[in-house]
């Protein structure tokens, strides 16, 4: 059975119940997904694998995270080039700002964004964004 990779860095939660639900999505579709802890991640297995999913809230400064994401994403942006690649997160105050430069960074480097866009959520992801993570997790799993 093939696995989608869905790492993730959560301080409350909220990102991780994102996680969540694209893991939900990706089982739906009938194939298996792996969420792993960014501090637990793997360069070598992002760098292998032809689609994957990042999730990492906003810190204070409108970034990802800067303790274990964006240290993995300075790992793996020069292989990014012709994968596909889903990113969430959430964010607590601000436009979300730190996902629009994020996909800018990924896109810049060659990776397609699985649905075009990443997906964020205010806080707790609500019903709509639990919606569409799972959809994007059914995406995922149609390209492997």
């Amino acid at each position: 059975m093939s696995k989608v990779l869905v790492v993730y860095f959560s301080q409350t939660g909220n990102t991780e119940a994102m996680a969540k639900a694209v893991a939900d999505g990706v089982e739906a579709a009938g194939k298996e997904a792996k969420l792993v802890e960014a501090e637990n991640a793997s360069a070598a297995d992002l760098e292998a694998a032809r689609v994957f999913a990042l999730g990492s809230p906003a810190t204070g400064t409108e970034e990802i995270d800067d303790s274990y994401m964006a240290p993995l994403m300075d790992e793996i942006e020069g292989s990014l080039s012709g994968k596909k690649v889903l990113l969430f997160g959430s964010y607590d105050w601000g436009d979300g700002e730190f996902m629009r430069t994020w996909e800018e960074r990924v896109t810049s480097a060659g990776a397609e964004l699985v649905t075009g866009a990443g997906i964020t959520a205010n806080l707790s992801p609500d019903d709509a964004a639990v919606e569409a993570l799972k959809k994007a997790g059914e995406e995922l799993a149609a390209l492997i």
